[in-house]
This record gives C-alpha cells, structure tokens and sequence, in this order.
C-alpha cells in the first residue's frame, strides 16, 4: 500500500483518521500503533515477525541499559543494541550483494562458487533500523529519557506516515510528541494541504517523467543518441526529487493531520550554488543522521585537516552503500564525498567568484552527472550512458509528448523558481502556515484543486512507482 494509491487515499486514511480523532487521548497510541503494523504488514507480511520481534527486544535492551549504571556495561548493552539493528541490514539488504562478490572472486580465482538462498528486501528496513538505532544512542547519551511504555516505543518505530521511505525522525526530535500532542483543526487543514502538495508532485509529475525516464534507461547506450540521453538523465534527475520530496510531503501532512511535527527533508535542492549546499538541502534528514551518529564520533572536523577529509568522504561513501546494495550506488557517494573534499579545497572559492547563476548552473550539472551512476543498473552501464552524453552522437531524440513537455516545464519552474526572491516567498507558502485567513482558503482550493487532479490521474493509470521504497 502506497500514499498514492486508492486504496490508502479512500480507506485506510479517512478509517484511520476517523477512528484516531474519536477515540480518548489516552487510546490514540493504541490505535496507531495497530494501523501502523497493518500498513507494514500490507506490504512486508513475510517480514513482519521479524519486525515485531526486532522492536520489542531494542526496547527491553536500551531499557536495560538506561537503569544500568555501570559505564562498561551500558557500553556493552549498547552494542548488543547495535548489533542487533545493524546485523538485521546487513543481513536482508547486503548478504546477496555479499554473496554475489564473494562468488565472483571464486570465478576469478577458478575455484567453485557458492550456492545460497536470495534474501528479500524488507520495504522500509534502511529507514526503521536508522530510528532505531536513534533511540536506543539517545538514551545512552542521555540526551532523552527512554519511553515507559512499550507501545510508544513501537509507535515511534512504525509510525506509518513516515515508516516506509522517512523523513528519518531522530529520537529526541519526537520523544515529547509521542506521549503529549495536540491535534488543533488548523493542523489538520494544514495537513492535508501539505499531503496533497506531495500528492500532486509525487502523480502528476515524478509519475510522468518516470516513464520517459525509464524509456531511455531501456534503451541500448551503445547506439542511442546524446540528445535522448540527455533528456532521459534530465527527466530522471526531476523525477527522483518530485518523486522522494512529494513522498516526504505527503508524510510529513499526516504527520501533522495526527498531531505529530517532523523534520523537513528538503529544501528546494536544486537551487544550491555548491555541493555543500546541496546536501543541506537534500534528505536533510539522512544528512542530520549521518553528521549525529557517524561523523561526529569520527571526529567531525576536530582533526587535521586531511582527517577531516577522509571523515567527509567515508560518511559518504556509507550514505552511497545505504541507499542499495550495489557498486553504483558506493560510487555515487564516493562522487558526492569528493565534491564535498573539493568544496573545501578550492571549489567553495571558485564558485564565489563567478556568481550565484553560473554556481547553480554548474553544481545542478554535477548533480545531473551523479544521478547517471545512481540511475545504472551496473557501473559498465553507467560508463556507457556517460559516453552517450558526450559523444554527441547524432540521431533522432526520444519523443516527448506534449503531456512530457508541460510536466518537464513545471518541473523545472518549482525547482528553480525559489531562487528567485518573489519565488521563494510564493513557494513558501505551501510549506508554511499561513498567514492569514484569506492566504489560508485560497490555499484550501487550490489543494482541493490539486487532489481531484491526483486522484483523476491515479485512476487512468496503474504506473505508481515509488524510487524509495528499494531502499
């Protein structure tokens, strides 16, 4: 079951929030707690054992650690909590791709490959296990005190509005929320204008640019021309962020519709004048976990300056591995980290000094070239669609209709025009609370408007991807 989809939109959503607004205070948790494991196991039903179990033994653990007082101890409590979460993701997400390595240096060095059951992905297990993990260093950390009850616990951990693809909400950024929240109808309008906002980003346009995207993806590289490989990187480079934003929309509006207040993920990425910049603005919250839990405790920027270098890159090269398991995926980040080196060396400089429109210009291009490796099946694929875009090989374009055309222009309107400062106040007001009465119903419309427009497209297609979820 996804957000867009007719079945969450015109059952499980309005039942759930029926009942939840209905229902006493001190039931709430209850009650989304058990449409939180419903919607999981909707979709993971094979894993959901595994899931409750995993859950109820983090509580037990990092509640046994926070009554200990013992230094050594808690440490060791702590890592049996480590572990335990991140032995469950390398286990479901990294053993094929293990495996599949180990067996081809068994073919290369002529000796027998080994023979295994494939693993199947778990929806979600990147996301949840981060959360987990959140909580139980929190606690050690005491920068928030455990929760008392198991089922909170729970909830926090499979809150479905944002179980499946985040935003990742860290610990002590919900601890209060999950045991004292209001639910005014102001944030409930707020909600759903924010959840149909996502909607519409995710429908109308990531849905659209997906099929031209995936059309050339499909194409033989070695014989297409340039001109397809560009629109084809172009249209995957919209929909992945139309597509992960809208998703991140639509969660954080149920979010807010339940009572709850998540971090923003995005921030109009594609705007950033440097590859700084961009990751501030891109998954924030993946960003905010990995500077928390991993870089700090490497030493952040406390060391020499070529320890901090290596800090930066190796963040990123396990950020790259998070996002799949495949080599692709490793060398996007390893991409990333290196701009981000780069940035530090002389690029922050360079990009000062020829201005803010060229800096965008050139930074989206670098983006753009990431997204190539990110979008291959297999680094060979990759080199060969690289070739196709400088080859400048000639031969007609991939069609685009006229469908393509629009949805392209306002992709590109909504991730630029916030550069511009009448932009930005204009796009601010969808993610905003509004300002006034009058701001507030005419907003009312048009997410009336834009719903109908989701819903109608929704019905004429059966296409409803979501990138994220093979994460």
């Amino acid at each position: 079951m996804v957000f867009s989809s007719i079945e969450f939109i015109f059952y499980f959503l309005p039942l759930v929030l029926l009942v939840y607004y209905i229902v006493p205070k001190s039931a709430k948790n209850i009650v989304l707690l058990i449409a939180s494991l419903v919607f999981y196991a909707w979709g993971a039903p094979d894993f959901f054992p595994v899931f409750i179990l995993s859950m109820f033994f983090n509580f037990f653990i990092t509640k046994k650690m926070h009554r200990t007082m013992e230094t050594k101890t808690r440490k060791l409590w702590l890592a049996l909590s480590l572990i335990l979460n991140l032995g469950l993701l390398a286990y479901f997400k990294y053993m094929n791709f293990f495996m599949d390595n180990l067996n081809t240096l068994l073919e290369v060095s002529h000796h027998s490959t080994l023979q295994f059951m494939r693993v199947a992905l778990p929806i979600g297990i990147s996301f949840f296990t981060f959360q987990s993990i959140s909580y139980t260093v929190d606690v050690y950390r005491k920068v928030s005190e455990p929760l008392q009850r198991w089922y909170d616990y729970m909830l926090y951990i499979s809150l479905f509005p944002q179980l499946i693809a985040g935003p990742i909400i860290r610990y002590n950024t919900i601890a209060d929320q999950l045991v004292n929240r209001s639910i005014p109808m102001e944030g409930r309008v707020e909600g759903f204008r924010r959840f149909t906002l996502g909607l519409a980003k995710k429908v109308l346009i990531a849905n659209t640019l997906a099929v031209l995207a995936d059309e050339v993806f499909a194409m033989d590289f070695h014989s297409m021309s340039s001109g397809s490989a560009w629109i084809g990187i172009l249209a995957y480079t919209f929909q992945i962020y139309f597509d992960f934003s809208g998703y991140s929309d639509m969660a954080i509006g149920i979010g807010r519709m339940l009572g709850f207040r998540f971090s923003e993920n995005f921030n109009v990425p594609y705007i950033s004048q440097s590859i700084s910049e961009f990751w501030r603005r891109w998954h924030i919250t993946l960003g905010g976990f990995m500077k928390e839990y991993l870089y700090i405790p490497l030493g952040g920027n406390r060391g020499s300056k070529w320890r901090t270098f290596f800090n930066l890159w190796f963040v990123f090269l396990v950020s790259g591995l998070w996002h799949g398991a495949s080599w692709t995926f490793v060398l996007w980040g390893v991409f990333h980290g290196i701009f981000l080196i780069l940035d530090r060396l002389f690029m922050l400089d360079v990009l000062k000094k020829i201005g803010r429109l060229p800096s965008i210009l050139l930074t989206f291009l670098v983006v753009v070239l990431g997204w190539v490796v990110f979008r291959a099946d297999t680094v060979g694929g990759a080199i060969d669609y690289y070739q196709a875009l400088f080859a400048f090989r000639p031969g007609d374009a991939v069609t685009v209709s006229n469908q393509g055309y629009l949805f392209f222009a306002l992709a590109i309107l909504f991730s630029f025009v916030p550069a511009l400062k009448i932009g930005d106040r204009w796009m601010g007001l969808f993610y905003h609370d509004a300002t006034s009465k009058g701001a507030s119903i005419a907003l009312f419309i048009v997410s009336i408007l834009l719903f109908f427009l989701s819903v109608g497209a929704l019905a004429v297609t059966d296409f409803n991807p979501f990138i994220y979820f093979r994460f």
